[in-house]
């Protein structure tokens, strides 16, 4: 049931489209890997920043820009990603590096919902500029590191296996 349901979004006409193109695929491609370096680019300096580094610039300016550039990021990744999936779906779904890197994915984003709760509660706001993380914002931003570039290198891995 469920890999006729995946061929059938294979042979969806704009799909089908897509995969045969010279051009809109790679463009497509390209737009996920626009998302995705918004999405690391955005999250790898603010991590580093909760971690420790770049004490002498305010956390916010880190937060409220880097965040943002981090959300658009994942929404253009998830939006091209899928119309990457569909033109190879049965054979994406199937993969275990797929799998494992979609695992990655959301642990990522459970890891940044719980990461956001943990910075209002600790209020980072009015901590001093030069002052240390509390332990909870640092053991999430390890985290993050960990699953966004996880994700990314599996991510990779997929197009040479």
């Amino acid at each position: 049931m469920i890999d006729q349901g995946l061929l059938a979004l294979e042979n969806l006409a704009f799909v089908s489209a897509l995969r045969n193109s010279t051009f809109m695929y790679p463009l497509v491609n390209a737009g996920h890997i626009l998302g995705i370096a918004l999405l690391v680019g955005g999250i790898v300096p603010l991590d580093l920043r909760l971690l420790g580094l770049w004490r002498q610039y305010p956390v916010m300016v880190f937060v409220d820009v880097l965040r943002t550039t981090a959300a658009i990021g994942l929404g253009l990744a998830f939006v091209f990603g899928t119309l990457l999936f569909a033109t190879a779906a049965a054979d994406y779904a199937g993969s275990r590096l797929f799998q494992v890197k979609m695992v990655l994915v959301l642990m990522g984003v459970l890891n940044t919902w719980a990461l956001a709760r943990v910075l209002k509660r600790e209020d980072i706001w009015s901590l001093p500029m030069k002052a240390r993380m509390p332990l909870s914002v640092r053991v999430g931003a390890l985290l993050s590191l960990a699953f966004w570039i996880s994700a990314l290198v599996f991510g990779r891995l997929l197009g040479y296996f």
